[in-house]
């Protein structure tokens, strides 16, 4: 089903269950307007699909997404500058909601509002040449869709103060090994282990994963005692559902779980 409106973001239905969007918007990717419309089209979509597993990827050659769109950020003023930001940050905040399984597959640069992009995914699966970065300071800036609230979090603070201060390319092996990445694959592969990945995800129960991200995200905001009583109301959740009854049947059964 991809969709016609868009030039520079399509989506399609790969699998039962995997929806696959595409940037695409030459030379690089730039999250401009397009891409903006594009991704809040394609996220109207994943709300009408429902259980679904989302994987980001490109169709531009060398680039996930190089980042914002910086000739059309040169020509406004301070208001039109704030009201695009707050586009960029409200997809992204949609894209980011825990009820949503979504998973980047990064080859090429993923760079400034597109490595922002890739860390509002739930996981993300890297090429091993592509390079990620934050590199506004170079323009005398700072991560503005997130990413000074991201990236310390996947990595905590002393490395995500490394790589925005430094604004350098972290290689993809070296983001693999602090975290900023969660999966590594040859160079070009990115895409193919992401949609294994997200079948393989679809066949557990969207329930419990969604469960599963919620209270994990909850640990950063919530005392040790408060995240524990919260652990066992999602727990709680999973049983009324049905969810938790079907798996353990399943289980005992020795068949395959009928879940959501």
């Amino acid at each position: 089903m991809p969709d016609p409106g868009s030039t520079a973001v399509r989506w399609d239905r790969v699998a039962d269950g995997v929806l696959r969007v595409t940037l695409e918007r030459p030379p690089a990717n730039a999250l401009g307007r397009p891409i903006i419309e594009g991704l809040a089209a394609a996220l109207d979509e994943l709300d009408a699909a429902g259980n679904v597993i989302t994987v980001v990827t490109s169709a531009i050659p060398g680039f996930f997404a190089a980042g914002a769109d910086i000739k059309h950020m040169s020509a406004v003023d301070a208001e039109s500058f704030l009201a695009y930001g707050d586009e960029l940050r409200g997809v992204l905040d949609r894209l980011a909601a825990p009820d949503r399984i979504t998973i980047a597959a990064i080859d090429g640069l993923a760079l400034g509002g597109g490595l922002e992009l890739a860390m509002a995914c739930t996981l993300r699966v890297a090429g091993a040449g592509a390079r990620l970065g934050l590199p506004e300071a170079r323009l005398g800036l700072i991560p503005g869709a997130g990413g000074t609230q991201r990236l310390p979090r996947l990595v905590g603070r002393g490395r995500a103060l490394d790589i925005m201060l430094t604004a350098r390319q972290v290689p993809a092996p070296e983001a693999h090994a602090i975290g900023l990445v969660d999966r590594l694959v040859e160079q070009g592969q990115a895409e193919q282990e992401a949609l294994r990945l997200a079948a393989e995800l679809r066949r557990l129960s969207q329930p419990a994963l969604h469960a599963v991200v919620r209270t994990v995200d909850a640990a950063f905001d919530l005392t040790l005692p408060a995240g524990f009583a919260y652990e066992v109301t999602q727990e709680q959740e999973l049983f009324e559902s049905g969810e938790a009854k079907e798996g353990l049947a399943a289980f005992l059964e020795k068949r395959p779980p009928k879940f959501v």
